[in-house]
């Protein structure tokens, strides 16, 4: 690619950057006039509309700059880059691959391929390209937070924590960066990241993102150093902004909405073969560490966390609510032949199965959809985790899950989380009673702590799995883990934190006030 070009993509995108959108427009409009040939404008014109959100017109002026530039190293990365938002993760990995062969040489495009891979799954790939943009450009800290998060995944903890202290350096109150930190290890009297905790949260607390993390980093250091009265109040203090905000979920009526599911698969169209694993779940119940048990099988590769499933359901039932999971789409759903849904599932995941004969799932809040994955796909396996009660609010409360999405609005308040588990736990109860007992699973976290080999081998056979001792030594998988629990899952199984709650006394009483006799389901064997 001539200078000239990369010239005209570099000043246009950092106007786009400055926010000058309608200079950028108008750029692309007199390019056009002068040459309607030349991918360019149309690359722009995409990018702008990606950048506010208009992923459909995205799609289709990307489409246009491909055709007219099949070899433009620009082009083909950001389409990948606008494809993984549309959830078409084959095109969006296809086209990144031919970005890569391109060898690019521009430090934000490599590292653009990174964040790519990285939402595609391929850590082990996103890391090349991470490793390439810090080499050329070090003094970005974004390109070490991203080489940081993915070396964390890999479980390459050390060099994460040079690479987190990397970006820091670079922005001294880079709160991700700092909180990530913290999360690499525990935290001790004599060592840990208090004073700079303080500070920077002191200095951003106005910023809600910045106070979700930076509190809970600071929760999490006190709950470390055993004291838990302190870790609670920081837990308070870092969710009072968005607690004190009207959520725009309704989770009442998608619950509903989900319990009303059809789950007899359709006899009108051949529906797909294939068995998938969804592993689902409340986040931070051992849904990352029944994936990590079934995944260590010789046969089976980890998908990861795929908004997949929802993101087709969606597109097939056309539905115009601003959401992908609510209660208009799920209800539209139920109406609809999902076989179609099914095979395109398998198509759009089949990338993650690498070598392996099945693929796992473990996005958490696929419960919602229980019904219409059996319908779609009847072969597939659906495991529900199960954990007590008190143990599975306090978890998701003391969890910063994603300031990116609503779903996990619950989680700003104790009261809130008891009332979504109470919705969960009765629509598990719906599942059980209406869903296949061999292809629906609830499996107890505090069984598998307590009884490891039996309930792997409950897992496998429920998955039509033979026996692997490789699941018995899941901390082993050297696969990636982006999810919370990325430090934990690579040690053996602890008992540690069942009964956590207990830890905290009277401050949990106001939630298990809320839960009823439901706390009274904790299990500790």
């Amino acid at each position: 690619m001539s200078n000239l070009v990369s010239t005209i993509i570099e000043r246009n995108f950092s106007l786009m950057a400055k926010g000058k959108y309608q200079e950028v427009h108008a750029a692309a409009l007199s390019m056009i006039q002068k040459n309607v040939n030349d991918p360019l404008p149309y690359l722009l014109l995409a990018k702008l509309c990606f950048d506010h959100d208009n992923f459909k017109k995205s799609d289709e002026l990307f489409s246009k700059a491909v055709a007219l530039g099949p070899e433009n190293v620009y082009v083909l990365t950001f389409y990948a880059q606008c494809l993984t938002f549309l959830g078409k993760h084959v095109n969006a990995k296809n086209f990144a691959d031919k970005a890569a062969k391109l060898n690019p040489e521009e430090a934000y495009l490599l590292d653009t391929l990174g964040v790519i891979y990285s939402k595609l799954g391929f850590h082990e790939k996103a890391i090349h390209w991470f490793e390439k943009a810090v080499a050329l450009n070090s003094e970005v800290a974004n390109y070490h937070y991203n080489l940081a998060a993915s070396q964390q995944f890999l479980g390459n903890f050390d060099a994460a924590q040079e690479s987190y202290a990397a970006s820091l350096k670079r922005s001294p109150d880079d709160y991700r960066a700092l909180s990530s930190l913290v999360s690499l290890k525990k935290q001790r009297k004599d060592d840990n990241r208090l004073s700079e905790l303080l500070r920077v949260f002191d200095k951003l607390q106005a910023d809600e993102d910045a106070a979700l993390y930076l509190g809970h980093a600071l929760a999490k250091t006190y709950e470390d150093m055993g004291n838990h009265e302190e870790s609670f109040h920081w837990l308070q203090k870092a969710k009072a902004a968005k607690k004190a905000k009207p959520t725009s979920v309704d989770y009442s009526k998608i619950f509903a909405a989900a319990k009303s599911q059809i789950v007899h698969p359709n006899t009108n169209e051949e529906p797909s073969t294939a068995s998938p694993i969804f592993v689902v779940g409340l986040p931070r119940t051992g849904t990352t560490l029944v994936d990590r048990i079934i995944s260590s099988h010789r046969d089976v590769a980890s998908g990861g966390e795929l908004n997949t499933f929802a993101e087709l359901v969606k597109r097939v039932t056309l539905s115009t609510s601003k959401y992908v999971l609510d209660e208009a789409t799920l209800l539209q759903a139920n109406d609809m032949n999902l076989a179609k849904v099914g095979q395109d599932y398998i198509a759009a995941t089949q990338a993650l199965y690498r070598s392996s004969k099945r693929c796992t799932d473990k996005m958490p809040l696929n419960f919602f959809y229980a019904g219409l994955i059996h319908k779609a796909l009847p072969n597939a396996r659906i495991i529900v985790l199960r954990r007590g009660a008190m143990d599975s609010c306090l978890s998701n409360y003391r969890q910063l899950l994603t300031t990116q999405h609503a779903y996990y609005d619950y989680t700003y308040g104790l009261e809130s989380t008891a009332a979504f588990y109470t919705m969960f736990d009765d629509l598990m109860e719906h599942w059980g009673k209406t869903l296949p007992a061999n292809r629906f699973l609830e499996v107890n976290y505090e069984d598998i702590v307590y009884h490891q080999e039996e309930k792997t081998r409950e897992l496998l056979a429920f998955c039509d799995l033979d026996w692997d001792e490789a699941c018995m030594r899941f901390h082993e998988n050297d696969a990636p883990v982006s999810t919370a629990s990325s430090v934990q899952v690579r040690q053996p199984l602890y008992s540690g934190s069942i009964g956590r709650w207990k830890k905290y006394g009277r401050l949990l009483d106001d939630l298990q006030e809320a839960l009823g006799t439901l706390h009274q389901q904790d299990s500790i064997t």
